[in-house]
Order: C-alpha cells, then structure tokens, then sequence
C-alpha cells in the first residue's frame, strides 16, 4: 500500500509554475529608460557640490573635492525660502481647490443619473485637449479687469481650472465602482448623500484621491508661465521663477544655478517618492474603471 501511495502522488514541486522573470530586451528597454529620466536630476544635484571652474573643465565629472558651499549660499544668500513660502501657499491652495471640486463634481456624475450627464462628462474631458498656454493672454486680460493680478488667486484659479479635467476623469471610475448595496445600507442607517460621501467614498477613494493631489501639487509647483504673467512683484515670485532671477543675476555661477535648482525641484521630487504606490493605484483603477 505504501509503494502504491507513493506511486500515485505526484512529487510536491510537480504543481509549481517556473517564475517568469521577462525577457532582457524589457529590462534594458526599463534600464534605458530609466537612465535617461534620472541622469539629467543626478546630474543637476550632483554638480551643486562642484566648482564652476571643474564644471567647465570637465562637465561629466564628479565632485573632487565636495563643494557645500553652493547649496548653503542658496539657503542663506538669495530668496530661496521666500520663494519656496510662495509657492507652497499656490500648491497647496490649489491642491485643496482640486480635490474638493473635482470628487464633489466626479460624485456627481458617477453616482446621479440625470439628463445630459454624459454630455457634461464629455465636456469636462475635452479640457484635457485645451492647452493651457492658449488661454494664457485672455487669461490675462480676465484676471486683470477682476484686479487680482499679483495674487496668489491670480496662479490658483486657473490652475484649478485645467487641473479638474484630468481630476475627474481620474476620479469619476473610482466613485462609480463603490457597490450601491453600500449607498442602499447607508440610507438604511440613516446616512444621507453628504454623509454617504464623507464616510464611505473618500475612505475607500484614498489613491484616487492621493494620486490627484500629487498631479496637481506638482505641477503647481513647477508652473513657470502662468505666475511669469500674473505675477510682477518679486515678493510674489515662485520657486520656478526664482530659478530664472538667480540664473540672469548670476550667470557665471554655474554650479550656484544647478544647487538653486536641485533645491527647488526636490519637494516634487520627494512627493512621487513617497506616493509612487499611490499614484500607480489611482491610475490603475481609473484604468480599470
């Protein structure tokens, strides 16, 4: 019996499938492209700790010796914290905007039926074919004759503006996937609409709603043209801008302009850090929706 056990019973491993690890020519395709998206950052990071004499000396070499004096003449001797406030209070301000206007209209549109939802849908879609850079003059022209030119308003209502496009159409699948038993059993408990929304969908919404935020966080603060318009009083002046000014005031300064740029490109740099699951998720399930 025991030799006949034996003979039937497949050995334990028989079931397991070969791991599929992808074929090279996909990992030197991802190496390839991830080389050419992080060598400009690495460089532009590392040459802060150079001199501008080794720099033009040799441009693709490294620090010898490290240099901490461009980055600490950045954080002390120019703008920079002044500028970094500034465009903190418009990411921010704009980030709020989007993420509270766009999962109240996304809500909307995915969990009402009414006549011409679709409709409105497809109009907020077409957003994302409308360049910004288009509207630049009569935006201008509107913000002044409202008298909010050099305002933080005048940088976060239009960026509101463009941002909700791509917002809700992140957002819409995500909210139309939430189960109606759900929305029926809240209704049973006695939870109305705003309650439905506050305590069952943002919970269960989370990396859409991350994902959006970080999109509009970063590209508000990477925003050069819009606040180069709008924006005239250097008090007002943000990060990007304040790369320009330190670039023109000191154009000499090579490795002074690669330390001011590192230093303002790193909060978004640090916000796809440490969001990067998130973001995969929310676009995933607007995908997938």
């Amino acid at each position: 019996m025991t030799v006949a056990a034996n003979a039937v019973l497949p050995p334990p491993s028989s079931n397991r499938r070969p791991t599929s690890w992808g074929s090279p020519l996909t990992y030197a395709l991802a190496f390839a492209i991830a080389a050419v998206s992080i060598a400009p950052v690495v460089y532009v990071i590392v040459g802060g700790f150079r001199t501008t004499p080794s720099i033009v000396a040799n441009p693709a070499g490294l620090p010898d010796p490290w240099v901490f004096d461009n980055y600490a003449r950045v954080l002390t001797q120019s703008d920079f914290w002044g500028q970094a406030f500034n465009s903190a209070v418009i990411a921010l301000g704009t980030t709020l905007a989007v993420v509270v206007l766009g999962v109240c209209a996304a809500f909307v549109l995915a969990r009402y039926t009414f006549r011409g939802r679709e409709v409105l849908y497809t109009f907020f879609t077409l957003g994302l074919l409308f360049p910004a850079g288009a509207a630049i003059l009569p935006l201008y022209l509107m913000l002044r004759d409202l008298n909010l030119v050099n305002s933080y308003f005048a940088v976060i209502l239009p960026q509101v503006a463009f941002a909700l496009p791509l917002t809700i159409v992140i957002l819409r699948p995500f909210l139309a996937a939430i189960p109606r038993e759900l929305e029926d059993a809240a209704a049973i408990d006695g939870t109305g609409r705003l309650g439905f929304l506050w305590l069952i969908v943002l919970p269960l919404s989370r990396p859409a709603l991350v994902t959006v935020g970080i999109l509009a966080f970063v590209a508000s603060w990477n925003a050069f043209l819009l606040p180069l318009l709008v924006l005239s009083d250097s008090s007002l002046h943000t990060l990007p801008l304040g790369v320009q000014n330190f670039s023109s005031q000191y154009t000499s300064d090579t490795a002074g302009i690669l330390a001011f740029t590192s230093l303002a490109m790193l909060p978004a740099l640090l916000f796809f850090t440490f969001a990067e699951k998130q973001i995969v998720g929310g676009l995933q399930g607007a995908i997938k929706g």
